[in-house]
């Protein structure tokens, strides 16, 4: 179904633009229903968004077929992050042609943002903190303001904005139109919006019976000591030109962009703390290709759209079905595939069962690839690699004089190592999924710990044995926590744990022995040492004697 006539200048737009088809979004605010109407929209990231909220407002922008003249702002759009609002000024500046569109931003010269306002202009777009400068300076005028549009609007209801919206609304005036648009739109959320809005029309294009088709979600178990091995192995198995890590904390984001700069990849950070030059240099890498991964945090990523982004991989478990979605919607855009990995430690897998099906998408579980199964994909990549196109020319005459001089499987063997040498190095790293086998159901370990001794693995459980004993107050209160810290592992995958003079013995689930073996074998000199036992022992040491009361003389 073609666009249908919205204004002449929007029109030619969107023909210029190859836009032919309008998306679910932009055909549902263009019903005749919409028209002049609030409207509360969640739709998929990704689908279309700022070009439905530009036709949406057009009938009340221009009624007149043409822009007023005046100076004064007719539209306000409101977004939470400075990369989303000078992504929508740049679509509007296309869509709306001979406006004049300001946007005003934290990070950038709030003079030259002053000076902009008070030359006129049509639309604004701006964060919510800045626009809150401009109107308390009295740069912004709004009291010819016809529309007001939140983008991402459950961002800014649900991040500690509200104070300032309240603000910016109640200096427009009270017969504009407001709109609301965003990829999720919550009950609380939905309820709070109804002080801003008369009568809304709620409109939802999200069919959520069906996961996104265009995105595939895995979920990788991994060790909690091996996320930087893991996360450098789904890199480069999917080889992605563009993809984004999703972190926690600023902490998290500078270790392990640091961690993939040391394993060679192009990769840059978005952080709240960098400045907005650095922020602008890290997504020109981004969208340029010079760098192909960018380590983020939620808030630095909010409304990036990277044009090549496949790959979008959560080194940090979201910790809401809401935060997945908002994650995973930077890929798999305007029609494009993407794929959404979820890396989850041992000890937090029912965690992330239960936020995948809240997010009611379906997500196939495995391990993080080890180097033999890069080495094979690197293999087939290799094999259909564009670059064996035909040679002409110049470059076929060079390419026969090479073979003369040397073997052909001399001259496969250089390029190969010339492939090679381009790509980071993998990591050996645990295997501790295994899809066929039955999770156990939790075991209490305190119970056994008085238990008699037992040979090794009986019952499935392997002992393990710690250098650390009652003679240095050892304690199940902080053993078993370290355990789990180490071999990522969570308490159903320990048994007894039974304490001795001079040290401590642990049982550890069959199905994860190994990888925890693997991981006690690298600790820092600073944690308890582990090794394996083959027996538990009993109790060597006899009681120590107490000593006699003195008794009061009389």
């Amino acid at each position: 179904m073609p666009f249908p006539p919205v204004h002449p200048v929007l029109d030619a737009a969107l023909v210029a633009r190859d836009y032919l088809e309008p998306t679910a979004v932009q055909s549902a605010v263009l019903q005749p229903e919409a028209l002049g109407r609030d409207l509360l929209v969640s739709a998929r990231t990704g689908s279309g968004k700022t070009v439905a909220f530009g036709l949406a407002a057009a009938a009340t922008l221009l009624p007149d077929g043409a822009l007023p003249t005046d100076g004064k702002p007719i539209a306000l759009v409101i977004a939470p992050t400075r990369e989303l609002a000078l992504q929508v000024r740049e679509e509007l500046s296309w869509l709306y042609a001979g406006a004049r569109i300001a946007s005003c931003v934290g990070g950038m010269s709030i003079f030259q943002e002053e000076r902009a306002l008070r030359g006129g202009c049509h639309i604004v777009v701006g964060t919510p903190g800045r626009l809150g400068d401009h109107l308390r300076r009295g740069n912004l005028d709004l009291v010819s303001l016809r529309v007001v549009v939140l983008d991402e609007a459950d961002e800014m209801l649900d991040l500690g904005f509200r104070e300032e919206l309240e603000v910016i609304l109640d200096a427009t005036p009270a017969t504009r139109r407001t709109m609301m648009f965003s990829a999720t739109i919550p009950h609380d959320i939905a309820s709070h919006a109804r002080k801003y809005q008369r009568d809304a029309l709620r409109i939802d294009t999200i069919d959520r019976s069906v996961p996104h088709d265009d995105i595939e979600y895995r979920a990788m178990l991994v060790a909690g000591h091996e996320t930087e091995g893991a996360l450098v192995n789904i890199l480069r198995w999917y080889d992605a030109p563009g993809a984004l890590v999703f972190c926690a904390t600023r902490e998290a984001t500078r270790r392990l962009h640091g961690a993939l700069l040391e394993r060679g990849f192009a990769a840059v950070m978005l952080s709240g703390e960098l400045s907005q030059h650095e922020r602008t240099a890290a997504l020109d890498a981004l969208r340029s290709g010079r760098a192909r991964v960018g380590v983020c945090t939620d808030v630095a990523a909010r409304g990036i759209d990277l044009p090549s982004l496949d790959l979008v991989i959560h080194a940090d478990l979201p910790t809401n079905p809401e935060t997945l979605l908002h994650r995973s919607g930077r890929t798999g855009r305007a029609g494009r595939k993407g794929v959404c990995v979820l890396m989850v430690a041992q000890s937090k897998r029912r965690r992330g069962e239960q936020v995948i099906q809240a997010a009611r998408v379906r997500a196939a579980w495995s391990n993080a690839p080890g180097p033999t199964e890069i080495a094979l994909r690197d293999r087939e990549r290799f094999l259909t690699d564009p670059m064996f196109g035909p040679a002409e020319g110049d470059e076929r005459e060079e390419a026969l004089a090479l073979l003369e001089a040397h073997d052909p499987v001399v001259v496969a063997a250089a390029l190969l190592r010339l492939a090679r040498r381009r790509l980071p190095g993998t990591v050996e790293i645990g295997q501790p999924y295994q899809a066929d086998a039955p999770r156990e159901p939790a075991r209490t370990p305190y119970a056994a710990r008085e238990a008699s001794a037992r040979p090794a693995a009986q019952g499935g459980f392997v002992p393990f044995r710690l250098a650390v004993g009652r003679n240095k107050r050892a304690d199940p209160k902080w053993i078993l926590p370290l355990i789990c810290r180490i071999g990522g592992l969570n308490k159903g995958d320990i048994g007894a744990i039974r304490i001795f003079p001079v040290e401590t013995m642990v049982e550890i689930r069959a199905e994860v022995a190994d990888a925890f073996a693997v991981a006690a074998a690298n600790l820092p000199p600073h944690e308890p040492k582990i090794s394996r036992a083959d027996v538990m022992p009993v109790e060597a040491a006899p009681p120590r004697p107490m000593r006699p009361k003195n008794k009061r003389r009389s």
